[in-house]
């Protein structure tokens, strides 16, 4: 056994707090912005000063042994407080710096956030943004990101939740088809229509609308078309190439409504049910927030204000 030596110890321990949290050698040094082969060698060092194996290492995964387990666990709360005292002491003066780490719908960041963050990061030099765009629902913890923005009516009740914006869904197409196929008038018209789509297991979907002036009559339609995918961007795509009516986002479509390259379907009517109604910023629970994480939350939620 290695003689212990405190002063080096506290890195150690740390790191392997973050190799707990993230499941893997590969994303826990991503995490501490250091090689996979440091994390690795100083696990092994802990292990050596500590006389008894920490992690089990399989070719897929990383498992942290019982004992492994009860150090991180005994460790949490210290660490945890030694982050918010010095959070607390760096935030409460001078300039906003830190890393933001943030995770968004791949249409709603590459349209709508991007342009947000680097009049943010213009504002504040000595903050840096990380963004994934993903449309998989990621988990805020174990993957190390602050701040999510998420498309969805079901929000974990673990978290803080704020309302970023209004959204809904809308029946597009192109002027070339509608001058191909003629413009639907009724939603049962769309039986006869061409329909882009997002998969929903292995039935045909069902589109629900409503009327405007009379919410309480809605109409169910079963609709197919040629083309089904998971990202409204490519449904976007190929409504724009005039391969059928496709159901959007707000978000996804906005552009191309402006510019005329697709055109609102049964105005009188509204979707139901096709996608949530808002986007919220949403956040692990914590008694205290890095001061460059706040203030970008009510950047955002500021700025889509001022766009709404």
């Amino acid at each position: 056994m290695k003689e212990l030596k405190t002063d080096a110890l506290w890195i150690h321990l740390h790191w392997l707090t973050v190799l707990a949290e993230q499941g893997s050698f590969t994303r826990a040094a991503e995490r501490l912005e250091v090689s996979k082969a440091a994390m690795s060698q100083k696990i092994k060092q802990l292990e050596e000063m500590a006389g008894v194996a920490l992690v089990q290492r399989t070719t897929r995964s990383v498992r942290l042994t019982s004992a492994g387990e009860k150090l991180v666990e005994d460790l949490r709360a210290p660490f945890s407080q030694i982050a918010r005292s010095f959070f607390s002491v760096r935030d409460s003066s001078g300039p906003l710096r830190g890393l933001v780490r943030v995770t968004a719908p791949v249409a709603f960041a590459r349209q709508q956030l991007v342009p947000h963050i680097s009049s943010f990061l213009r504002q504040h030099p000595q903050v840096r943004v990380q963004l994934e765009v993903s449309d998989r629902l990621v988990s805020l913890a174990s993957e190390g990101f602050d701040l999510a923005i998420r498309h969805s009516n079901s929000l974990p009740e673990t978290h803080v939740a704020l309302p970023l914006c209004e959204t809904r869904a809308l029946l597009v197409a192109s002027p070339g088809y509608l001058a191909e196929y003629g413009e639907p008038q009724t939603p049962q018209a769309l039986h006869q229509h061409q329909c882009l789509y997002y998969p929903r297991g292995v039935e045909l979907p069902r589109w629900t609308f409503a009327r405007h002036s009379a919410a309480s009559e809605q109409v169910t339609v079963s609709v197919s078309g040629p083309f089904a995918t998971n990202n409204s961007e490519s449904i976007r795509d190929a409504a724009l190439d005039g391969l059928g009516i496709a159901m959007l986002p707000d978000f996804s479509a906005r552009a191309a409504l402006d510019n005329g390259s697709l055109q609102v379907l049964l105005p009188q009517w509204r979707t139901v049910g096709a996608f949530a109604d808002k986007l919220y910023i949403v956040r692990p629970y914590a008694p205290q927030v890095p001061r460059a994480v706040t203030e970008f939350s009510h950047w955002l939620r500021n700025a889509f204000q001022r766009d709404s």
